[in-house]
């Protein structure tokens, strides 16, 4: 009986094993992922994907209102309404252009293209294929990033690309046509942004040879502050400026900007991370320290030469602290954070103030002052403070890698803006008239007018 009983059992277990392996022999495999050059299968982070989502929000945040109060406070009443208007029009140009090519030059995996091989085109700019978004869906992700949902990483990525030349706005200040404007932007997004994106974010030459921008102190702030510069010099000086006071009209408005500015760079720097953990966790942080580091030098430096501390003054330190901080928000510790922000108050001091008044070029709200000398103060520093105990990125920065970085996004910043203000002179034009320019924007331009005071 035993013995039935045992080859019974030993019938049913091999039974069962066979089974089994034929089972296995007919499941199909899984099919290979199909689709465009930088992408991947989603894997769904949630945590992750729930704090790119608020970031997202919070980037968005910083151009609209933030920035556009910022600004809106420190122009004339006559001029309020046209400066705000600047920044929900590029916000609206730079939405298309990103969705049409934007994303896909920016992040997309560059094709081999007349005689070049996909790898040499790379490194210098993305590609095509994903024009109009074609090739995205509800389940690819980009390969950086395989467990965001792609859709939520190019929007995310979208929100720094619409506050880069929204920056830039505010060197030309109460002078430029809203057309103008608008042509500007949707061209320097496609020729400047995109490319600078790609070599240092996107798999290009800049990224590969080390150099570091954890947020965006040369794609976003360097770059806008440089082209600022160049839109200051190429339109030539408001009016009147450096004959007559050219006064703020409403310091309030710049506090409140000022303070959305703040709220939203938490996922500005924070978010670059792209998950919360103590990357971001080290980078918020450091973002706080810098930011009332460079608000509290910038006053101690004002004081020390107009004996009072304004408003503005101290919320353009603010600023400043932040800018100087954002390349290296999650490479480097509080210590380094700290000294990027108190040298940023008295260097975007020199930059807006001295520098500005000697060679006598005209950037109204110092784009240049503040983001192009904070952006390169900062993005140098990386390089001096940045940690591999804190980020193993870090490992083997240099200075010398970032002034490299440094010199490649002046150059082309400055040359492509200059081709493109060219461009924008002999097509839509760029200034307004003087009588314009002297009764105020906001009526010529937009047929709407503050009640007078």
């Amino acid at each position: 009986m035993r013995l039935c009983i045992g080859i019974a059992g030993t019938l049913i277990l091999a039974s069962i094993g066979l089974a089994t392996t034929a089972s296995a022999a007919v499941a199909p495999e899984a099919p290979a992922f199909v689709g465009l050059a930088h992408q991947t299968t989603l894997a769904l982070d949630g945590a992750a994907s729930s704090w790119i989502l608020t970031s997202t929000a919070l980037v968005l945040l910083m151009t609209l209102p933030g920035l556009a109060l910022f600004y809106g406070g420190m122009v004339r009443r006559k001029n309020v309404i046209a400066t705000i208007t600047q920044s929900l029009g590029v916000a609206a140009v730079v939405t298309l252009a990103w969705f049409i090519a934007g994303y896909s030059l920016s992040f997309g995996v560059g094709q081999p293209m007349a005689g070049y091989s996909g790898e040499t085109v790379n490194a210098y700019i993305g590609s095509l294929e994903a024009l109009f978004l074609n090739g995205v869906t509800p389940t690819t992700a980009h390969s950086l990033t395989p467990g965001l949902p792609e859709y939520l990483w190019i929007a995310y990525q979208l929100t720094f690309a619409i506050i880069t030349p929204a920056l830039i706005a505010g060197a030309f200040a109460e002078r430029i046509k809203y057309s103008g404007l608008l042509l500007f932007t949707g061209l320097w997004t496609l020729l400047v942004y995109a490319p600078i994106c790609h070599w240092v974010w996107g798999g290009g030459f800049l990224g590969a040879a080390g150099v570091l921008d954890f947020a965006g102190g040369a794609v976003v702030h360097v770059n806008a502050g440089v082209a600022g510069l160049v839109c200051a010099v190429f339109l030539g000086a408001r009016k009147g400026y450096g004959q007559t006071p050219i006064v703020a009209h409403n310091p309030v408005l710049t506090m409140i900007g000022a303070c959305l500015l703040l709220v939203g760079w938490i996922g500005f720097n924070a978010g670059s991370a792209w998950t919360p953990d103590s990357i971001a966790s080290v980078a918020l942080l450091n973002t706080l320290l810098a930011a009332m580091a460079g608000s509290l030098t910038w006053k101690i430096v004002e004081v020390m030469e107009k004996r009072k501390p304004s408003l503005i003054g101290a919320l353009s330190g603010l600023i400043a602290g932040l800018v100087a901080i954002t390349p290296a928000a999650g490479l480097v510790d509080p210590k380094g954070a700290a000294i990027i922000g108190l040298a940023s108050g008295p260097v975007c001091y020199a930059a807006s103030v001295w520098i500005k008044k000697l060679l006598r070029y005209d950037d109204s709200l110092d784009a240049f002052g503040i983001h192009g000398a904070g952006g390169i103060l900062g993005a140098l520093l990386t390089g001096v403070f940045a940690s591999a105990a804190v980020n193993s990125v870090g490992e083997g920065a240099t200075l010398v890698k970032q002034a490299w970085g440094l010199g490649v996004t002046i150059g082309w910043s400055a040359l492509a803006t200059f081709v493109i203000l060219i461009v924008c002179k002999f097509t839509t034009g760029l200034r307004v008239s003087a009588e314009q320019e002297s009764e105020g924007l906001d009526g010529h331009l937009h047929g709407e007018v503050l009640e007078p005071a």
